[in-house]
Order: C-alpha cells, then structure tokens, then sequence
C-alpha cells in the first residue's frame, strides 16, 4: 500500500513573486542577456540565453552540450563491466546510484537476480547517495540564497558520507562499486555502527537546517510563490523524482515498481501541491529523513549469504581460486576481457534516483558489448521546463528557481 506524507507551507500570499505579462505596448527595449555557461548559479556549464524587458525575464533558451561526451556511444564500444566506471561521471553527486541503476538493467537483460544480502547492500549504498545528494543540493540551494552556514553544516554530512564509501569499496568520489551480477567486495565488518550513528547525525542537522531556514522571512520571501510548476506542466514536461512529486504527483519507483526489494522496507512519499520553490525544498528534506528510515531498516534486517549471483559463468571467481586454480584463472581472463555473454533482446529498466527517474534502455545482438545504449536522464527532462517557467519572472529569481531543480550537467550532457 502506498503511504505519503503531506508537508505543509507558509501562506504565499506577500511572499514570493507574482507576475503579469506585459502586453506587447507596454514593453520597453528587449535586451538579449547571457546567464553562463560559467556561473555559480548554473550549477554547471548550462548557458541560458536570455531576453529581457528592464530586469523581467520574457523568454528564456537553455542552451546544453558543453559537458557532452558521448557517454551512449562509449558503451556501444566497451563491454558490460567496463562502462561501470563512466556511469559514475553522469550523475557525480550520487555515483553509486548510477552504478547500481545501470547493473540492474543489464541484469534485467541477462534474467539474473541478486541474492537477498546482494540487494539489501545495493539498497543501502542507492540510500546513502541519496542523502549525499540531498545534503549537497539543499546546502548549495541554501547558500544560493544566502545563507552560507546551512552550506557549512549540509557539506559535513555529505563528507561523512564520502568516509562511509571509502571504508566500503576504498573509494570516495567515483567508487565504480557495482558489477554485473553483484559487488566488488562485501561490506567491512563493523561498518553498521558507523552507518547507523551518522543517520542519528543526519537527523539533527536536517532538523538544524530547519530551524535556520524554513522559518527566515528573506529565505521565504525568495522561495515561496516563485517557480511555480502545475501538476499538468510538471507531467507533460516529463519531470520525475522530487521536482514531480512536489507538484502533487505521488509516483516514487521505489513503490510504484519496486526494484531490489523495496517493496519489503516502510517508507513514505514526501509529497507537496505548491509546486514553488519552497515546496521543492521541503520535499527534498524530507527525502534525507526518509532514506534514513529504509537504511536504518537495512541494517537491522540484513540477511547473510552472498553477494553474488551463484553462476559458474560470467561471474568473477574469489580472488584465492583465480591464483591457484587453472579454471578459475581462465575463467577470470574471460569475465574480464568479454564480460558476460548476453542474449539478444532489448530492456528498460529505470531507478529512482536522487535527481529523478534514471532510466537505461539496452538493446542487445548478444555478446558482451550493448548494440545500442540509450539513457533517460531525469536532469535533462527537469531543464526542458525552463522556457515554459522562467517568462514572467526577474532576473534575480533564476538562482532560486535553477537551484530548487537540483539538476547536474554531467548527468543532462552525458
């Protein structure tokens, strides 16, 4: 059954911003006016190209593709596990999502499933990045408004986070964690006392940034009645994860098509109907409260056995069989130089990520290399709404709004 947890908002009425569209007589000169490609409000090398009346934004043309790399195009070139590691350059604030999102699509087209142990661990890492990301985007959000010491206290908790990776797969950043068919390595022994105690001090900074922001007249003033999204808009231009859900769209894939067990774990669906930019705000708060919920339940109910899928082939041996059996040696030559070999056919599996719905479609001709590889990326679809959003508001309301989006370019340029 799905559960939601309705937040509630200030009166928008004084606050905000509320504008009407000049008529076409009543404008002045029009001025073309450059926001980026470099620009801390950006959030990236987006470029948005403006045009202006005085200081009221009248249309508005996102302008992408400097961080462009090819990413698709890469993985039509390399076989399954070597692309692991570019997916975690497209979303870099939650690396481990990626990789866990991306490996659950070529295991989707392989038909393998991951033991219970395997799944609770994927779960538990796809959480911690998304209080890594929540805590990044609410901290830059804050400071995007001015107030800097949010960003202090959000930043130390994301770090806490980076420790937590580092002791898992001896990573911080770009941890490439994830195979096909499972992990690199279990979790070390001892590392669920630091889990659990850094959730005990997520909660308190989430509850001190509250209490610093929520009740600011200038951080009110800025965020409510500005960027306001119908629930109409938000659908049709394709927006998902928190930015949909805060429109008063409840669709989380965590519980409308449940992946790696979640179905098993009790969690709400922040959901919010304003649509502005302080509800995409409480949303996304709210989501750092709620992972804490599902990992602290990942902790107490995590089952043993493998990692692994319990496959001969396709699957790496333990590192003590390679280096002292022949079969085990070949067989590892193998898994790391062709990967697995798929079937042909082609699938779309989609995560709830921190910035939306990241989907990969595959299509497969065998082997173990993708013939085609395509991504949906949630960061692309969030910037598709700007020149829709933007017209009708000041120039000065472009920080607040591109930050309550907490997009990332790597992820929208691939």
């Amino acid at each position: 059954m799905k559960t939601t947890k309705t937040l509630e908002f200030p009166d928008a009425t004084g606050c905000g911003a509320a504008y009407l569209e000049n008529d076409a007589d009543e404008r002045g000169e029009l001025v073309t006016l450059n926001v980026g490609p470099s620009h801390p409000a950006t959030h990236g090398v987006l470029r948005l190209k403006l045009v202006v009346d005085g200081e009221e934004i009248v249309s508005c043309d996102p302008v992408i593709g400097y961080l462009h790399r090819g990413m698709e195009k890469i993985a039509e070139n390399c076989h399954y596990n070597q692309f692991v590691t570019y997916t975690d350059r497209m979303d870099y604030l939650a690396p481990m999502s990626n990789n866990i999102a991306y490996a659950c699509a070529v295991e989707k087209l392989l038909g393998w499933e991951l033991p219970e142990r395997g799944q609770a661990i994927r779960v538990l890492c796809s959480e911690l990045s998304r209080i890594s990301s929540c805590f990044l985007g609410t901290g830059v959000y804050a400071m995007d408004t001015g107030a800097m010491t949010v960003f202090l206290y959000a930043f130390e908790e994301k770090e806490r986070v980076h420790n937590l990776y580092e002791k898992i797969c001896g990573a911080r950043f770009t941890s490439s964690y994830t195979r096909i068919g499972g992990m690199t390595r279990d979790l070390p022994k001892g590392i669920e006392k630091e889990i659990l105690d850094f959730c005990d001090s997520a909660l308190k900074t989430v509850d001190e940034m509250e209490r610093l922001l929520l009740h600011n007249k200038i951080f009110i003033d800025r965020l409510v009645g500005v960027g306001v999204i119908p629930r109409e808009m938000a659908l049709q231009c394709g927006m998902t994860g928190n930015n949909l859900r805060a429109s008063g769209v409840e669709r989380d894939l965590r519980k409308t098509n449940p992946y790696l067990g979640y179905e098993n774990y009790e969690f709400d669906i922040p959901v919010a109907k304003e649509g502005d930019c302080y509800a995409r705000f409480q949303v996304r708060m709210e989501e750092i409260r709620q992972s804490v919920r599902i990992i602290r339940q990942v902790i107490k109910n995590m089952p043993g056995g493998p990692i692994w899928v319990q496959l001969d082939k396709g699957i790496l041996p333990p590192k003590q069989d390679a280096m002292t059996g022949m079969e085990e040696l070949i067989r590892q030559f193998m898994v790391s130089t062709q990967c697995v070999n798929a079937p042909e056919g082609q699938v779309y599996f989609a995560a709830e990520n921190p910035k939306g719905e990241l989907g990969f479609f595959l299509d497969s001709k065998g082997g173990g290399i993708a013939n085609r590889l395509k991504m949906r990326s949630p960061s692309y679809c969030t910037l598709s709404i700007l020149p829709h959003l933007l017209p009708g508001h000041l120039v000065s309301d472009i920080g607040a709004i591109l930050g309550s989006f907490d997009f990332v370019q790597g992820e929208c340029d691939r």
